[in-house]
């Protein structure tokens, strides 16, 4: 791992039984970055997650984050790291502020009531802190989910497919909020299956393919493996995402 790598991946392997998910994965994250792991459905994008955030123990090769062995430094790994699986993990039984004053007890904070504050505030959902999340939509609960994650100001967040089962809209929202994560200096690792996500989000982008990385690189690096592209002068028609943002009003609604 590089010296401003905030995670470093050497021939990782993973397999079950006879199923190779991983055989042989290499890459880094450059801190205070977003970099995105993309591969399609049964890639080993979540197997690679896991390893780094010590719920699975490779079969070969080596990981670290934050400077830390994920095999030999677990607990240290555990500390430098916050996890948002694919599907939102919040307490609709609570309201949003309740989850987040929760969460940051738990963890033995100081001012959990402010540490709640700031986070509502950062993530837009000050004017639904009081309302129980079972009437949030999905973009704020999913919103919800990754504020919650950062407390305890965690260097490294893994996103694991993030808009897994959102609209358009909501996907919007959460990507302003990675964004916003990025932009405070956190480095974020989001894997996708979603090539638009990889493109708006990314620093830097890996595709895995039959268990190994087969392109890591910048977007602008990527367009450059192609032909250059010709000029052509064509009407542009809306996509039914642009239609259907246009017509619902943009972003930011807490409907």
């Amino acid at each position: 791992m590089t010296t401003a790598a905030a995670v470093g991946v050497r021939s990782l392997q993973k397999s079950y039984k006879d199923l190779h998910v991983l055989q042989g994965v290499d890459f880094d994250v450059a801190r205070g970055s977003v970099f995105a792991l993309l591969g399609a459905n049964g890639a080993g994008k979540t197997t690679v997650v896991n390893i780094l955030s010590t719920l699975l123990n490779a079969d070969a090769g080596t990981a670290s984050v934050n400077g830390f062995d994920v095999a030999t430094q677990a607990a240290d790994v555990r500390g430098s790291i916050s996890l948002t699986g694919q599907f939102a993990a919040v307490d609709e039984i609570l309201s949003g502020r309740e989850n987040l004053v929760l969460i940051a007890r738990l963890r033995h904070l100081e001012n959990p009531g402010a540490i709640a504050d700031d986070l509502l505030d950062r993530f837009s959902l000050t004017d639904a802190a009081a309302r129980k999340v079972s009437t949030y939509s999905g973009g704020m609960r999913r919103r919800l989910d990754i504020a919650m994650s950062l407390i305890g100001n965690p260097p490294v967040i893994f996103l694991d497919e993030p808009t897994t089962g959102l609209d358009p809209q909501a996907r919007v929202e959460v990507w302003q909020a990675v964004k916003g994560l990025a932009e405070a200096g956190t480095t974020v690792l989001l894997t996708t299956q979603h090539l638009d996500e990889a493109e708006r989000l990314a620093d830097r982008i890996a595709i895995l393919h039959g268990g190994r990385i087969i392109v890591n690189d910048t977007l602008a690096g990527l367009k450059q493996l192609h032909p250059p592209a010709k000029v052509e002068y064509v009407e542009k028609q809306p996509t039914l995402e642009d239609i259907f943002l246009a017509i619902v009003g943009g972003v930011g609604t807490d409907e």
